[in-house]
C-alpha cells in the first residue's frame, strides 16, 4: 500500500489537519500499515509540492488543514483502478512459524498463546467497528460501507490468524501440528 495514496483517500472523505490524519490512519489502518507523524508530514509536504494537496486553513500552533486538489483525487482514482494490488503478504508471524524448530515446545506454546490472544483481541475491536457501522452511527453513506466491508475483512483476518496460532500450538490436544 503506498501512504500517500491513504492519505489521498482519507483527505477525499474530509479536509483534516496533519495530527488528524495521524490519528485516523493509526485508527483504521494502523494494525494493517503502520505509519508515524514524521513519514506522515513528510508525506504531506510531497502531496503538496505535487498538487494533490492544498492548505485549506491554518489554526493555532501553526496548525495546517489540508484538502485533497481535484488532481490528488484523480490520482487516488488512478491508483485504484490502475495499478496492480501488491498481493504480497507480509506477516511476521508467518515469516517466525519458518523458525519455529528452533524454539522448545513451552516457548512455542506460550508464544502461540500470546499470538492467538492478540489476534482475537484485534478481531473483537473490528467486530466493534463493525457493529458502529451496521448501527449506522455514522450513517449509511459510501465511506461508511467501505470501512464496514474493510473491517469484515479485518475480523476474517485476525480470526483466522487467532485460529491458526491455537492449531499450531503443541499443547492443543485436538489439532496439534
Amino acid at each position: 500500500m503506498s501512504l500517500r495514496h491513504a492519505l489521498l483517500g482519507l483527505l477525499a472523505e474530509q479536509p483534516a489537519s496533519g495530527w488528524d490524519l495521524t490519528r485516523r490512519f493509526d485508527e483504521l489502518l494502523g494494525s494493517v500499515w503502520p505509519a508515524g507523524h514524521p513519514q506522515i508530514y513528510g508525506e504531506l509536504r510531497k502531496l503538496q509540492q505535487d498538487g494533490h494537496i492544498v492548505v485549506d486553513g491554518e489554526g493555532p500552533r501553526g496548525r495546517k488543514d489540508y484538502r485533497i486538489t481535484d488532481t490528488g483525487l484523480a490520482e487516488v482514482r488512478r491508483w485504484l483502478i490502475e495499478v496492480d494490488v501488491d498481493h504480497t503478504f507480509r506477516l511476521e508471524p508467518l515469516l517466525r512459524s519458518v523458525f519455529f524448530w528452533l524454539l522448545t515446545p513451552d516457548e512455542l506454546a506460550d508464544y502461540l498463546e500470546r499470538e492467538a490472544a492478540f489476534y482475537h483481541g484485534l478481531a473483537q475491536s473490528f467486530r466493534k467497528l463493525a457493529a458502529a457501522k451496521d448501527n449506522g452511527d455514522f450513517g449509511f453513506t459510501p465511506q461508511t460501507t467501505s470501512l464496514r466491508t474493510t473491517a469484515e475483512a479485518g475480523i476474517r483476518i485476525t480470526e483466522a490468524l487467532g485460529s491458526w496460532a491455537e492449531w499450531a500450538n503443541p499443547r492443543s490436544p485436538d489439532d496439534a501440528v
